[in-house]
């Protein structure tokens, strides 16, 4: 294909994504790799599909103020009937608003994807001039918008502004809504490999890599030295202490960072997840990285109720399933496939699982809980309501210093609370991470 015909599969590949996420409740891989076979795109170049990931993303992170920029320019909104004609103009103004595209390859391919789109082709005159005054006079719009809130499911704004106040919840939501960083999880000597890929090695032991590109194509990924892994996702490992030669149960463990990472500390492993098809891709990532494990198809509840499991192991770490809502800055799609309602259900679940994950511990042994949430129900109250149905464990309270960690990211409470705006130190690369929750416990003798 023509430059120009690339541009144009790419733009549209990432209107698809858009659309099959926001109408669909679809995952952006799962949208994005659907729109690949149903365009027939197989053969796309790598770069083309990185700008059609980019624009798909730019444009979920940023649609509440994209809406609201391009409905300004039209005298009544689009009708119900209009098919994808929302997201071609919303891709198009990301690309204006976000990703400096010139004007003339985002309105001219916008209005050529709307003609072939028998869902909006009667919008192309339209779209034509909506685009052209975006272009013009958008970045100043933009710039007197309220853009955080606006961008953010009003839900997860209520929640966060109750949870952390108002001036909290918007360095959440701001940091939220930026494309983040490379981080990397490392088998050894962080500082050579940071010099290597032309990142910084973060107080914690991870690399954050300033310009990453395709990852495969980096220094040390074929030979498995090293593995995707954010940061603050790091830390809930480290507080299990020294596993070297323990017998430790990584339970929900797909894809298997932290599993690496233990395996890599020197315990020796049980890998255990609910998931065929996650445990698949566990193992091909433990095959790259040289490493092994047991890796085991349970649900916690079965894997626990294994009578030679009970009191069995030295140490244990539950990520549980959670809403995921401290991983939108890598994660997008979930602003416009949660909702509310899960939080609860999401919530009783993990209570019993860790109460599940309790039985696993021997006499004095450690369990970390962990999720990606930045809701309390499914963090700190999970962790109290299990104290206060009388679980034999107490809280280990986190060691900032030893985990190389601002004092901030510790709870009175002693758990760990990482927030997307946090830093791991003053140099600006070091600003940003997900926003996890973790708590040590360890099992009364």
């Amino acid at each position: 294909m023509s430059g120009d015909a690339n541009g144009l599969a790419a733009r549209r590949l990432a209107i698809f994504t858009v659309d099959a996420v926001v109408t669909r409740g679809r995952t952006l891989d799962e949208a994005f790799n659907e729109g690949v076979t149903r365009f027939e795109l197989a053969s796309l170049a790598g770069r083309d599909r990185g700008f059609a990931r980019l624009i798909a993303t730019t444009t979920l992170r940023h649609l509440g103020s994209l809406d609201r920029l391009v409905g300004g320019f039209l005298d009544k909104p689009l009708p119900s009937d209009s098919g994808r004609a929302r997201f071609i103009l919303a891709t198009a103004a990301a690309q204006l608003m976000h990703l400096d595209t010139p004007p003339h390859a985002a309105i001219s391919q916008a209005v050529d994807i709307a003609r072939i789109d028998h869902t909006a082709r009667r919008f192309d005159k339209l779209m034509n001039a909506v685009l052209r005054r975006v272009a013009a006079e958008g970045k100043a719009i933009i710039g007197t918008l309220d853009t955080v809130p606006m961008d953010l499911p009003p839900w997860l704004w209520s929640r966060w502004v109750a949870a952390y106040g108002e001036e909290t919840a918007r360095k959440i939501g701001a940091a939220s809504l930026i494309e983040p960083p490379l981080d990397l999880s490392v088998k050894t000597d962080p500082a050579t490999w940071a010099t290597t890929l032309t990142g910084v090695a973060l107080p914690t032991g991870s690399v954050r890599v300033r310009e990453a590109g395709r990852i495969e194509d980096l220094p040390g990924f074929a030979d498995g030295a090293w593995w995707v892994q954010d940061a603050a996702a790091a830390l809930p490992v480290r507080l299990l202490g020294d596993v070297a030669g323990k017998r430790v149960a990584d339970l929900c463990a797909a894809p298997g960072g932290k599993t690496a990472q233990l395996i890599a500390a020197g315990a020796m492993v049980t890998a255990v997840d609910a998931s065929g098809k996650r445990n698949e891709r566990l193992a091909a990532n433990l095959q790259r990285l040289g490493m092994s494990a047991t890796v085991l198809k349970a649900d916690v509840a079965e894997f626990a109720g294994i009578a030679e499991n009970v009191a069995a192991f030295d140490a244990v770490l539950l990520d549980a399933p959670c809403s995921a809502t401290g991983t939108i800055r890598r994660h997008p799609d979930l602003m416009h496939t949660k909702a509310a309602t899960e939080i609860a259900r999401l919530a009783e679940r993990q209570r019993g699982m860790l109460a599940a994950a309790i039985a696993l511990l021997k006499p004095g042994a450690r369990l970390v809980y962990a999720t990606c949430s930045l809701e309390p129900e499914e963090g700190e109250h999970v962790i109290e309501a299990v104290l206060e149905a009388g679980a034999p464990v107490d809280i280990v309270p986190v060691d900032a210093a030893a985990l190389g960690i601002p004092a901030e990211l510790v709870t009175p409470r002693g758990f760990l609370r990482t927030l997307p705006h946090h830093a791991f130190g003053a140099d600006p690369i070091t600003v940003g991470m997900d926003g996890f929750f973790a708590a040590a416990l360890v099992r009364r003798a």
